[in-house]
């Protein structure tokens, strides 16, 4: 959820459409669930986490659109953890001139 709310920027994302999101990633064959759960699971979050200055969420202006408060201590370990996960690993090739299986 938070990646998409990232990725949605200042402009940010509607309820029903961050509920989506969730409900396409948490979604499975074997663990089926409903988007009426999920979207009551998105409601509670957004409420939790929207209210007081300090807040990771906060309204944008139009009814039922949220986005990240840049402003929050939150925020901003979470950019930090955004960001320790985009550096991807230099993988050393080896030298090995062995046939492969594949």
């Amino acid at each position: 959820m938070m990646q998409v709310l990232a990725e949605a920027g200042e402009s940010g994302i509607g309820v029903k459409k961050l509920a989506r999101h969730v409900f396409n990633a948490s979604n499975s064959f074997f663990e089926p669930v409903s988007f009426d759960d999920v979207y009551k699971y998105v409601q509670a979050f957004i409420h939790r986490n929207s209210k007081g200055t300090e807040a990771l969420l906060i309204c944008t202006g139009q009814r039922g659109r949220y986005r990240l408060n840049p402003n929050s201590v939150q925020y901003k370990q979470l950019m930090l953890n955004f960001n320790d996960n985009d550096k991807e690993e230099v993988v050393e090739q080896s030298n090995d001139l062995s046939p492969s299986l594949f």
